[in-house]
Parts: C-alpha cells; sequence; structure tokens
C-alpha cells in the first residue's frame, strides 16, 4: 500500500476480536496489543496507516465526517444510521445475527397501534410505516425483554442470535427485519481521494473473507 494516510475506525467489543485477525490476514497489524490498552488511536505495521478503536454506534458518523476514511461496524448500525454519506463495498460475514420483532408468547391480538421498544428508533419505524401498522416507539438502550413484561411494550425489536433470551422472557421471535453481519463502510470523498489504497485494502479482506 502506498504511504498515503488512510484512518480505519473499528468497533469495539466482539466485532473487534473477529476483525482483528481478518485484518491482519489482509496485511493490516496493529503496532501493539489493543486489547491491553487504554488508546483509541493505534498505529499499524503500514506507514500511515491507522486505525482507531470506538463505539459501534460512532463509526458511521466518523467516517461520514471524514475522521475516519474507513469504517467497520454492524449492518444493523449501518441501517439506523441512514447516511448517504458513505459506500457499503464488502460484507465481512462477521459477528452475524438477526434483527428482528418479538413479543410476548401469550399475546393473541396485536393492538391496533403498537407499543414497541428499542434502540433501533429508525429502522423500527420504517419497518412498521412499510407494513401499514401504527406504532409508538419506545426508546430503550438494553435489557429490551423487560418491556413487555412490565407492560411498557406490546412488542420489541431486537438483535436475536440464538433466541435463547427471548425464551427465559416470555418471548418469541415473529418477523426478521435483516440479516445483520459486519460490513465495511467508506467515505465518498477517500473512496475518490484514496481510490487505489483503499480498492487494494478491499482486495484484501475480501480475499480474506473468502
Amino acid at each position: 500500500m502506498s504511504k498515503q494516510g488512510l484512518v480505519i475506525a473499528l468497533t469495539k467489543g466482539r466485532i473487534l476480536e473477529e476483525v482483528l485477525p481478518l485484518l491482519e490476514q489482509a496485511g493490516v497489524i496493529p503496532a501493539e496489543d489493543i486489547s491491553k490498552s487504554r488508546k483509541l488511536i493505534f498505529d499499524s505495521n503500514l506507514p500511515g496507516v491507522q486505525l482507531m478503536v470506538i463505539r459501534g454506534s460512532d463509526v458511521p458518523t466518523y467516517v461520514e465526517l471524514g475522521s475516519a476514511d474507513i469504517g467497520i461496524t454492524g449492518k444493523d448500525i449501518i441501517m439506523e444510521n441512514g447516511s448517504q454519506g458513505y459506500y457499503e463495498p464488502l460484507d465481512l460475514k462477521l459477528a452475524t445475527c438477526r434483527l428482528m420483532t418479538a413479543r410476548p408468547v401469550n399475546q393473541t391480538e396485536t393492538p391496533a397501534r403498537l407499543r414497541v421498544a428499542s434502540k433501533f428508533v429508525n429502522i423500527a419505524k420504517a419497518y412498521f410505516s412499510a407494513q401499514g401498522q401504527q406504532v409508538d416507539i419506545i426508546k430503550l438502550n438494553g435489557a429490551l425483554e423487560l418491556a413487555p413484561i412490565m407492560g411498557m411494550a406490546d412488542q420489541i425489536v431486537d438483535i436475536v442470535d440464538s433466541g435463547k433470551t427471548l425464551k427465559a422472557n416470555g418471548l418469541e421471535p415473529v418477523e426478521l427485519i435483516a440479516e445483520v453481519s459486519t460490513r465495511v463502510i467508506v467515505n465518498k470523498a477517500a473512496m475518490k481521494l484514496k481510490h487505489d489504497q483503499i480498492h487494494e485494502l478491499l482486495q484484501r479482506l475480501q480475499a480474506a473473507v473468502n
């Protein structure tokens, strides 16, 4: 790769753990152990290529505003952000799960106007609007399964992996909204100005995925 500067925004947590080995296969290796540091920006083995470790929900914003050239985060985050300020050229097929609606197993009728709890407010609004269903969205950032139990919501929209948490709390998955996996996004201006460097990295990542 060239020595032209490139900043890659990575999502901390589970995605980071799965992405780092893939980046290594693509030839990008952090200069130090990210898991043992409190730093947020790391140099790599490639001159001018830096890695930024931030919250997944912030990755699209950093990429859209050009603070990062490339971002790696979940499809759910990209959908919720809804920006047109970046490209989404690659599915890394990591951290796969499903974004679904769920309801109490004993729920027999659907109210004319649903109360839906979710941290994915924009996704939930768009989904139920497309279904012609009137909804009131209740934004919660965690423990969504508690909302129907406490009578706060009729349904939830959340990430489902094994479904065990739903079952343990008396809920069942209903409708699939999207298959979720880890994606690469690229700032539109950076794609033009640093095309060769970014294209080469994308090719290496694609080869690592395959």
